[in-house]
């Protein structure tokens, strides 16, 4: 079975579905593996160090597609693309589900098993394909190196023949993965550290980073069965406002993670909450592609709202493109790796799999997930 693993078109875009490492065991799984020249340059990976792992290139894009059995990307595929995918063949990338209903009825359309990586569950069974975890917690990391340049002044308390430097003071707001990465790095580099989160049960996480936790009562509130904090009721969120105003002001960095999957991400700081900072603070919103967590802030711009900078990067993990390849490309193995029978050679997609059932969305010519056929 071949394994097409196409160069990613998306602009910007840096990370590569595969790394010679994870080329060489798909090979020994029993895979043929196929790429599109330039798959990891962007990343670090040249040709040649495919081609050594086991990879033969294949400069035709059309041709590459139309052999496969596996196609594996980071991002969606292209809508022209949809075409060009064998029937029968499986198809795994993000897919962004919710936001691309026309491209789901492409990929049923031509008979794709397509799966999608954010769609796959948070169990322990899943954790080695869980591809939401590696890359948020590398975007946490990036967020605040992000932040810190573009502070104007440094995070760690310093103590010079010139008089003593305070420790710069950040404020993370939400403590899923990417907010305790955050919270990590954040004190590795010497900052104080004060974190908030809907969910009180993750209180002890961050005061065993070495942050304090803000307590700020909002009513009932919880978690989903996946980890993830519960929407919040614009009651609360405006509790929560006010209860993040005086961290907020305090702050010389302050970021935000807060997402709400398959909905736009809630907007926590307000313009004035933001133009009550210090003069030179800076605040990373990384929620900015789902909507922005910041009023004013703007997709892959640097803004000024009153003496603070807001930032709203885009695609933080691909920042640092070979190491969050490595990690979703062994994702993406992990994936095979459950569903391959090595003795026949081949993947077998038992649809009562509870990781399927999550998972694959469309398949032998239907869309599975009741969600996205309407």
């Amino acid at each position: 079975m071949l394994i097409a693993l196409p160069k990613e078109t998306h602009p910007g875009e840096t990370r590569a579905a595969a790394t010679p490492a994870m080329v060489a065991k798909c090979v020994k799984l029993g895979f043929e593996v196929a790429i599109e020249p330039g798959l990891g340059a962007a990343a670090g990976f040249t040709d040649a160090d495919y081609a050594g792992s086991g990879a033969r290139l294949e400069a035709d894009r059309a041709a590459l597609l139309a052999g496969a059995g596996v196609v594996l990307r980071v991002r969606k595929p292209p809508a022209e693309e949809a075409g060009l995918l064998p029937t029968g063949c499986l198809h795994l990338s993000f897919l962004d589900p919710f936001a691309e209903k026309n491209l789901l009825a492409a990929l049923a359309a031509r008979g794709v098993s397509a799966a999608s990586m954010e769609m796959i569950p948070r169990s322990t069974r899943a954790q080695k394909m869980d591809a939401l975890t590696s890359q948020a917690s590398l975007a946490g990391y990036g967020a605040v190196l992000l932040g810190a340049s573009h502070m104007n002044k440094v995070l760690p308390m310093m103590s010079t023949a010139a008089g003593t430097l305070l420790a710069g003071k950040v404020f993370i707001i939400g403590a899923g993965v990417a907010g305790l990465q955050a919270i990590a790095t954040a004190r590795r580099l010497g900052a104080r550290v004060e974190a908030f989160d809907t969910r009180p049960v993750v209180a002890e996480q961050v005061r065993s980073l070495g942050a304090k936790f803000i307590e700020i009562d909002l009513g009932e509130t919880g978690q989903t069965g996946q980890g993830y904090a519960q929407e919040l009721t614009p009651a609360q969120l405006e509790r929560q406002r006010e209860g993040m105003r005086a961290a907020c002001a305090s702050s010389d960095l302050v970021i935000t993670t807060a997402q709400v999957f398959g909905r736009p991400a809630p907007r926590i700081l307000t313009r004035s909450m933001v133009e009550a900072m210090k003069p030179g603070s800076v605040v990373v919103d990384m929620a900015v592609e789902s909507g922005g967590n910041v009023e004013g802030s703007v997709p892959g711009q640097s803004v000024a709202i009153g003496s603070a900078t807001v930032l709203g990067p885009l695609n933080l993990p691909g920042r640092v493109p070979q190491h969050a390849s490595q990690v979703y490309a062994m994702n993406l193995f992990g994936f095979l790796e459950e569903f391959w029978d090595r003795q026949e050679k081949r993947l077998r997609l038992n649809l009562e799999d509870e990781i399927l059932a999550a998972c694959l969305l469309t398949h032998q010519g239907g869309i599975r997930d009741p969600r996205f056929r309407s």
